[in-house]
């Protein structure tokens, strides 16, 4: 993936340098769930809600090293290509595509879904149309997920912005509101086929941009590394020794690299109907 020198978005608000204290947690099993919902997506603050409190104290005020500045310029290119490649494609379709803002941030911060802390991973927040990184779980990716390479943080950030997607086309609105009359058991199953559309969304975009971004048959392999490492079975498998189906709230490994790579076969947005599939 080409990203140095390129144009970056202007919808990126920094606030690494601001610390933002770390949220009070409960304990370890908070983190052991946290490692399944950070199969990036969905609202984490489900976890937050039930093991994180308030902010615990204002926490430091760091500079950015070299390495920060570069993840800055990283995202702003990444950011800035979704936002080229989703306005063509809602044009092409007579819409307007309204641009989600993107913080960074370090520990934790404040989100307009509530208080977040970096352990729940990357996420959108429909309230605010904003995505949230900390860009250590980047590293994370690498050094506890084994997902390597400079395409993977990418397809983080463009599975993200898919849930944007979803949000100004009504899928979002629509599913939470049918999670809420529906079982536990049920709307798990509704959050996999939210997730595994912005997993084949995140495949749109790769395709879409290869040429721009210069994305190649290695990225996409990087791709599918990152999506078979935080697939539901393999997380639950790893955190607790066997997986429960009916708890999936993202979908399986296969699933998740299944859907990614339909997107970036077709590059056809209409094909992405994971809610009208029979079987996934």
């Amino acid at each position: 993936m080409r990203w140095q020198g390129r144009e970056e978005s202007d919808q990126i608000e920094d606030r690494r340098m601001s610390g933002g204290g770390k949220a009070a947690t409960g304990g370890i099993g908070l983190i052991v769930v946290a490692l399944i919902v950070m199969a990036l997506g969905g609202n984490p603050m489900r976890v937050l809600q039930a093991g994180a409190g308030a902010p615990g104290g204002g926490g430091e005020s760091k500079p950015l090293t070299q390495e920060d500045k570069a993840w800055k310029e990283y995202v702003g290119v990444t950011l800035k290509d979704t936002e080229n490649v989703w306005d063509k494609i809602f044009s092409g379709s007579g819409e307007s595509y309204r641009k989600p803002k993107l913080v960074m941030f370090r520990d934790a911060t404040q989100s307009g879904c509530g208080y977040a802390s970096s352990q729940v991973g990357p996420f959108y927040c429909g309230e605010d149309e904003t995505v949230y990184i900390d860009t250590s779980f980047f590293q994370l990716m690498k050094d506890r997920f084994g997902a390597k390479g400079d395409f993977a943080p990418a397809y983080v950030i463009a599975h993200e912005v898919g849930h944007h997607v979803q949000k100004l086309l009504g899928t979002m609105g629509k599913v939470n509101e049918r999670r809420s009359q529906v079982s536990e058991r049920d709307a798990n199953a509704l959050s996999v086929r939210l997730e595994l559309q912005a997993d084949f969304y995140a495949g749109v975009w790769a395709k879409h941009a290869a040429q721009a971004a210069g994305i190649d048959q290695q990225d996409v392999e990087e791709a599918l590394e990152c999506a078979n490492a935080i697939g539901d079975d393999t997380l639950q498998r790893e955190a607790q020794g066997h997986v429960v189906p009916d708890s999936f709230t993202h979908g399986t490994s296969k699933q998740r690299m299944e859907w990614f790579m339909r997107g970036w076969k077709s590059g056809d947005v209409n094909q992405g109907n994971t809610f009208g599939a029979s079987s996934l």
